[in-house]
Formats: structure tokens, sequence, C-alpha cells
């Protein structure tokens, strides 16, 4: 699908100080990815805080990045969760009509096996109106879904046609880029090693950085899609400290203090998360002054 080749950005759901949804906010944050290069919008994913929003809001959120970007860019959206028949229950029940592909991460809390975790995307492929990508996160799942798993999904079901994969384990990524099927997308899901993952043969990105710097990060991802190794390692060393700060305290505080810096939003996060605290404001605020 190269609609979904380069940078697509997991959207934050901005908020006002009362913690109310700021669709003012996000409205402004979808022209920005838009107007400085990113390629696709993933909406519902972690880092909308999508855990914390009633169902009413999630709709507000979606409706909202449907009204602004006016079929610019393909969009995504995240449906998954560790209860495998209310996901089917979903995809059978919900228009997709503006939307490309759904993101469905691997089930967290259950800590299901492998063949667990195949068979929960057996169910939401055959349910599934919309190509799927596959979504690995350990850090938040407490399970890794194999390469082998992954393999075995992608040879399986011809509309599983790619995956996040957001181990952080560079070897691991490679082992799916030199085994899977032609058409199936390897997209990293750590920003920092994207450029690494794309380099080796990856799709591209879905990235939480990118929405705060789209021009330069899309940018990087295009050089090394085109093989430009220098220029997009001098990008990538460009942004790399701002990597490490969004992701320090926790995602999305990080991303929304970037925002905050940009005068785009307020960084306010919903409990259990919480604000970056002073250290790290002044050191993100600082970064984006300084960014050339």
């Amino acid at each position: 699908m190269q609609a979904l080749l380069g940078t697509g950005v997991a959207l934050v759901t901005p908020f006002k100080s009362n913690f109310s949804v700021d669709t003012e906010a996000l409205t402004n944050i979808v022209n920005y990815a838009i107007e400085n290069g990113i390629e696709y919008l993933v909406v519902m994913g972690t880092t909308a805080e999508n855990a914390t929003l009633s169902p009413q809001e999630k709709e507000l959120v979606i409706n909202t990045v449907i009204e602004t970007n006016k079929g610019r860019l393909p969009l995504v959206l995240g449906v998954g969760g560790n209860n495998t028949s209310q996901i089917v229950e979903e995809l059978k029940t919900r228009d997709f009509t503006d939307f490309q592909a759904i993101l469905s991460v691997s089930p967290y809390y259950n800590k299901p096996t492998q063949e667990g975790i195949y068979q929960h995307f057996k169910a939401i492929a055959e349910a599934s109106p919309l190509p799927v990508l596959l979504y690995n996160v350990p850090g938040r799942t407490s399970s890794n879904m194999l390469p082998s798993t992954v393999l075995r999904l992608a040879n399986d079901f011809p509309n599983i046609i790619g995956i996040k994969e957001a181990a952080g384990d560079l070897a691991q990524a490679m082992k799916i880029i030199q085994y899977k099927p032609k058409d199936f997308m390897v997209i990293s899901g750590d920003d920092m090693i994207a450029l690494p993952v794309v380099l080796a043969g990856g799709a591209g990105v879905i990235s939480v950085i990118g929405q705060g710097f789209p021009k330069e990060f899309s940018e990087m991802i295009r050089l090394g899609l085109n093989k430009k190794v220098e220029a997009a390692f001098e990008i990538q060393y460009k942004l790399a400290e701002s990597i490490d700060m969004i992701f320090e305290q926790g995602n999305p505080a990080g991303i929304k203090e970037v925002f905050k810096a940009l005068g785009m939003a307020e960084n306010v996060v919903r409990l259990p998360l919480v604000s970056v605290d002073k250290s790290l404001s002044i050191r993100i605020h600082e970064f984006v002054k300084n960014f050339k």
C-alpha cells in the first residue's frame, strides 16, 4: 500500500487546562503536519491518550481529524485492545469510510502466547473491512510478537499489510524484513531507529517526534528511502536529542511540551500521566528555540 510509505504520525489529543479536548489545537496540529510533508496520519494510537478518552471524546477527535484533513492525506485508525470479541464487533459496526487502514496493537495485560496473538489477529483480519497494520510494542504490552508470528500472519492473511514494529530492536526488525512477503511493510515504531530500519528495507515510520518537527523528520525518512544516507543521518543527528527528551518522562507528555514550546497547544495530559517536570520543560523549550 504505497500510500503508507514514508512518515506517518501518531497524533496527540490536545487538552485545554480544564482537561476537555482542544479541537482548535488539534486542527492546527493536523494542518501543521500536512503542510510540512507528513505522508499519513494515525488517529487513536497510544499517543492520543485514547485509554483516557470517553467514547464521545474519541468520536470528537476522529471527526475533527477527518474534517480538518479533507481527504488530503491517508488516515489510519487505531482499533485494538485485549478483548478480541469487542474489537471484532467494532470492526463489523464502525463506519470506516474515511480511513485507508487500521492499526491494531498486540493484546496487552492478558499476556497471550504466540499462538494466542496469532489467533487474535486472525479474528481481526477475518472481520476487518480495511487492510490491517499489526502493532508490536512490548514495552506497553508485556509480550513481544516474535518475527515467526508476524511472518505467519503476513503469509496467511493478504489483508494484513504491514507491522508497526516498536520493540526497539533493529535485529528483530531486520529479521522480519529479510523473510517477509514482497509487499508486506515493516514500519518503524521507534523514532530513534526509524532511519536504520528504512535503510535496511523498511517502509517508513509511524512517529511521535514527526508531528513536532514534521518538515525535517519526513525529509529524513524520504532521504533514507532514496538511499541518500549521509544527508539523512545529518538530520537524524540534529533531531536525536529531541527524540531522547520527548520519551524521557513518558509519551505524550514530552511531545506535548514540544507543542507548548511551538505555541500550538497546552501541555495537559490526563491522569495517570503527568506533565514533564520543570528541568525537562526548560531543555525542550531551549531545543525548540535553537533548532534550525
